[in-house]
């Protein structure tokens, strides 16, 4: 991860490990925690490296 995101990762854990501790809700911090974490696997396996190709002329489809 980038120095800036590295930041904002810690920044996010300590924020989110302060708001459990103060409500008793652990689930908080470790949610957290599991998307930093699912953030630099997919960093690290070279995701996000694409340019996203956007659908210009997408097609409205009738609800079924």
């Amino acid at each position: 991860m980038s120095e800036a995101d590295r930041d904002a990762c810690s920044a996010d854990i300590v924020a989110a490990a302060r708001a459990s501790f103060a409500t008793n809700q652990p689930h908080l911090a470790v949610a957290e925690l599991s998307a930093w974490r699912e953030t630099a696997i997919a960093l690290a396996a070279g995701l996000g490296k694409e340019a996203i190709e956007w659908l210009d002329d997408a097609e409205t489809v009738e609800r079924p």
